[in-house]
């Protein structure tokens, strides 16, 4: 039975999202300045948003869990296989990270009550900094509160309205955010195409007082890496900063998971910005910068992300620096993930499924191509026991909607078998559905 969209059905449905607006009472600041459905994208998400509804679909987004999500959990009380979370080596959840967590609590308190400049400075914040930064080969490292807010603020800091930051078009939005914060010119690339990374930064460099080529070590929407050694050649070659996201590369990527130098056994020097976050491997909240000693010592003082923001809670910091620590100290995590990636990727593609680029590490992507065809499987896939991410218009063009599945350590090779599976009868069971008229 086929899960797609008439031309009666949508014609149907266009009607029914007019008449309950028609039916609405009138705002009084209808078609004003101060009308918050003028804003760009407001029309596609209420169309969206109608179409879940006309259809009976749950949405797929803001799926609560009703305890720890690790390789498994449990959602309205029924255990699923968990693709949803990115718990990469399963320490959220261990018993040596819950008890560094508290004992920081016992003797801190669950907040530092300040920024870091003025009062909220704790010995755990610089023992986390200096591992981290040891992790990357560099000299110092700054934590801050949200790992978005770190790409935002530092970026935005950087760079002025007379630079240029030559970034991959896949890159994260906290990037794109911290760039347009900056004023400075933000030149895209085709993603993971260093030839034409080096014509855009050969092209805008000349007229630009400083310049960045800002990439992922690890793409969260595909699951593959750029080519780092090119990237320092063309950032050195044009005398720009080299900066790079490695939020979903530590523990990943790489054979003890140092992330994607480590992985394509490039020197760590030849980055001058390491950005990382500590909510995914390491199992806590923030995020990272780690640099040379005096751009850290800079940053500390001005940039307005951690000037102006209370400081990292102490029971994050000491769950990120347990965990930063078993990372290290058992690399069979890694193995495991790397393994579980490869072979559910594997899997997938056995079975017709489009999985992009990816590498087969922590992040596999199911490529589907209509948003609300994806958002069917992935209800139909919660019903057969596997939960998984969706990545939908307008997160990416309506072309591009994807399952969008985090592995674990934790993950089985039974796991893996009932998922692969499980994709083949969800989608089956959906069969072909048509985008919106006028989505993406």
């Amino acid at each position: 039975m086929s899960g797609g969209l008439s031309t009666t059905a949508r014609l149907a449905l266009l009607a029914r999202l007019s008449k309950r607006r028609s039916s609405e009472a009138p705002r009084p600041d209808a078609g004003s300045a101060r009308d918050f459905t003028t804003l760009p994208g407001m029309r596609d998400f209420a169309l969206l948003k109608a179409a879940l509804e006309s259809l009976e679909l749950r949405s797929p987004l803001f799926v609560a869990h009703d305890g720890l999500a690790g390789a498994h959990s449990a959602i309205d009380g029924r255990d699923v296989i968990n693709y949803a979370s990115y718990n990469y080596l399963g320490l959220n959840g261990d018993p040596r990270v819950q008890e560094a967590a508290r004992d920081a609590v016992s003797r801190y308190g669950t907040s530092p009550s300040g920024s870091r400049i003025t009062s909220g400075e704790r010995a755990l914040h610089l023992e986390l900094e200096r591992e981290l930064a040891a992790l990357h080969g560099a000299e110092a490292a700054l934590t801050f509160v949200s790992g978005h807010a770190t790409n935002v603020t530092t970026i935005g800091h950087l760079m002025g309205p007379r630079d240029i930051v030559v970034h991959d078009a896949a890159i994260h939005n906290s990037c794109t955010e911290g760039i347009r914060l900056s004023g400075a010119r933000r030149i895209p690339f085709a993603h993971n195409d260093m030839a034409s990374a080096e014509r855009e930064m050969a092209g805008a460099r000349r007229g630009a007082q400083r310049a960045m080529l800002l990439v992922e070590g690890h793409y969260s929407m595909d699951g593959d890496v750029p080519d780092l050694a090119r990237c320092v050649e063309i950032a050195q070659r044009h005398d720009a900063w080299l900066m790079v996201d490695e939020a979903h590369s530590l523990g990943a990527i790489g054979p003890t998971g140092r992330g994607v130098a480590e992985a394509q056994g490039v020197d760590p020097a030849g980055v001058d910005l390491w950005m990382g976050t500590l909510s995914k491997t390491l199992s806590s909240c923030g995020g990272y910068i780690a640099a040379r000693a005096d751009v850290i010592d800079w940053l500390r003082h001005t940039v307005p992300g951690s000037v102006y923001s209370v400081g990292l809670a102490p029971p994050l910091a000491a769950a990120a620096l347990a965990a930063l620590r078993i990372l290290q100290a058992e690399p069979e995590r890694v193995a495991r993930l790397q393994a579980n990636g490869t072979g559910l990727r594997d899997r997938l593609r056995a079975r017709g499924f489009d999985t992009g680029a990816s590498i087969g590490s922590a992040i596999v992507p199911v490529i589907l191509g209509s948003s609300l065809r994806t958002a069917k499987v992935a209800g139909a896939l919660l019903e057969r026991g596997v939960a998984v991410q969706t990545v939908i218009f307008p997160a990416v063009p309506e072309q591009s909607a994807r399952l969008r599945f985090f592995l674990s350590a934790d993950h089985t090779e039974e796991d893996l078998d009932r998922t692969a599976e499980a994709v083949v009868a969800a989608v089956a069971s959906v069969g072909r559905v048509e985008k919106l008229p006028g989505l993406g």
